[in-house]
């Protein structure tokens, strides 16, 4: 059983991070390891890295954006990820919602509010920049929905979301899902094969 730490660095705004979301449970079945998740500003790490999405930075090459499509739809077949939808409102600005992902982990709710934003986002299709649409899905979800949503606005709260972006990049992310298994990074859902492996083998080969 993996006792190697292993991180995923994930922001709402990704299509890819969901897709990951949804296969980490069967990884960590397979391999006793424990995936943390640590939120970080996607819009802020491109910042930093000099990054740009894809659907930007290969506008004007459109069979690199088909084949993106179509890596989606092999990956999702592959894990039979049937509900996943492409968000009608993409790109999202995901600032509100990210800043809920920490101030969740500090009131011990992470895990119920992550999957509930990740599911509104990637399966129902909610444009989850909308401070109403937000808090309807957390009380659906069971969770208070007006204390997240305060607790999101404390300046300390902002501050760790900026700090787990600024880290990321000095660790070497550019994007997201981006992993690191120990101090070795992968990034991309097309690695987690890559991050298993390191993961049963305690060996990996930075990406």
């Amino acid at each position: 059983m993996s006792q190697v730490p292993v991180q995923f660095l994930f922001d709402f705004g990704s299509p890819n991070a969901y897709l990951v979301h949804k296969v980490i449970p069967s990884i960590e079945a397979r391999t006793g390891a424990t995936f943390e998740y640590l939120p970080i500003l996607l819009g802020g790490l491109f910042k930093l890295a000099n990054n740009r999405s894809p659907i930007e930075a290969f506008r004007d090459i459109p069979n690199k954006l088909a084949y993106d499509r179509l890596e989606i739809e092999r990956f999702v077949a592959r894990h039979g990820l049937t509900r996943f939808r492409f968000n009608p409102h993409f790109p999202v600005n995901t600032l509100k919602v990210m800043r809920g992902a920490v101030a969740a982990q500090g009131l011990g709710c992470f895990e119920p509010y992550v999957a509930a934003v990740f599911a509104a986002m990637w399966e129902q299709g909610l444009d989850m920049d909308d401070p109403a649409q937000i808090e309807a899905v957390l009380g659906a979800a069971g969770l208070d929905a007006a204390r997240l949503m305060a607790t999101a606005q404390d300046a300390e709260v902002k501050a760790r979301l900026m700090a787990n972006t600024q880290s990321a990049h000095d660790r070497g992310a550019f994007g997201s899902p981006t992993f690191f298994v120990g101090d070795r990074i992968y990034f991309g859902k097309d690695r987690l094969r890559d991050v298993e492996e390191d993961l049963q083998h305690g060996a990996g080969i930075a990406r």
